[in-house]
């Protein structure tokens, strides 16, 4: 079953494209009409992408893997940031910082900053300092939040990236594909959608687009960790269940009378040495 439909789509403006005199020929697919000089996006076509996206997302994460949200358009970021956090999943809405994947070692040192001046707070370093210096620090703390706050316990490369307006995180587009980690985007008519392995057509502008498009990719993600808690849930009384049955086992034979292994094995060279004696 689709997890969209046409009219829900519809509602939500995905279809409004950009002005057809801005429009990029890559996407020439993925537009139906042009109406007072706005493309219209085919609804049916994104409707199979989305589809297609969240089945890849909803896999990626119940194999464990990490998704990173990048959204700094304003009215994309809040919204973004939101709905990652509410699967647990890392995200940018501030700025992206060259080198956030291909210098991903030096960004992991950016952000263990953080982990230490909590660790000052903590300890009572931090107050030991002039006050000209804890303020230092606290605007250093601040920036650091603010750029990297959300990839702080991010210890390796994201599996894949979800992106709003490719045009304006190209760089993030271009480091994706240097490292060949997955894109997954919302791509208007002005945009090139040739970077991009999973292509969602539609409306990166509206603030109703993109909430309906994030919401569907994040119950996606949502529905695989889910998955995978049961499965990890099966698997640890499976262990459990194993590791009861010998026991059960062991006190079945005492009521029957019989003896275990151990016992057994332990007469046996008593009961040869009589023999030995007999004859």
């Amino acid at each position: 079953m689709s997890r969209t439909n046409f009219q829900e789509l519809l509602d939500a403006d995905v279809h409004f494209g950009h002005l057809a005199r801005k429009w990029n020929p890559k996407m020439a697919p993925y537009i139906f009409d042009q109406k007072n000089g706005i493309h219209v996006i085919d609804l049916r076509k994104t409707v199979v992408k989305i589809d297609e996206a969240a089945e890849e997302m909803k896999q990626l994460a119940k194999s464990g893997r990490k998704i990173l949200f990048v959204a700094t358009k304003k009215q994309a970021k809040d919204i973004v940031r939101e709905r990652a956090t509410a699967v647990n999943m890392p995200s940018i809405t501030e700025r992206w910082a060259g080198g956030m994947l291909t210098n991903f070692p030096t960004i992991r040192k950016a952000a263990k900053k953080m982990s230490t001046i909590d660790k000052m707070k903590e300890d009572g370093t931090f107050d030991k300092l002039a006050k000209r210096e804890r303020l230092q620090v606290d605007r250093q703390r601040a920036k650091l939040e603010r750029n990297l706050g959300s990839i702080r316990d991010m210890s390796r490369l994201p599996s894949a990236l979800f992106i709003v307006d490719v045009q304006k995180e190209a760089n993030a587009v271009k480091e994706a594909n240097r490292l060949n980690i997955p894109v997954f985007a919302m791509v208007d008519t002005c945009c090139d959608p040739t970077p991009v392995d999973y292509v969602i057509p539609a409306n990166d502008d509206a603030v109703n687009s993109i909430e309906c498009i994030v919401d569907i990719l994040c119950k996606a993600i949502q529905e695989g960790l889910e998955e995978r808690k049961l499965e990890k849930d099966k698997e640890a009384a499976a262990t459990d269940e194993n590791a009861v049955k010998p026991a059960a086992s062991r006190k079945l034979r005492a009521r029957k009378g019989g003896k275990p292994a151990d016992e057994a094995a332990a007469e046996e060279p008593a009961e040869t040495a009589e023999e030995a004696k007999a004859e």
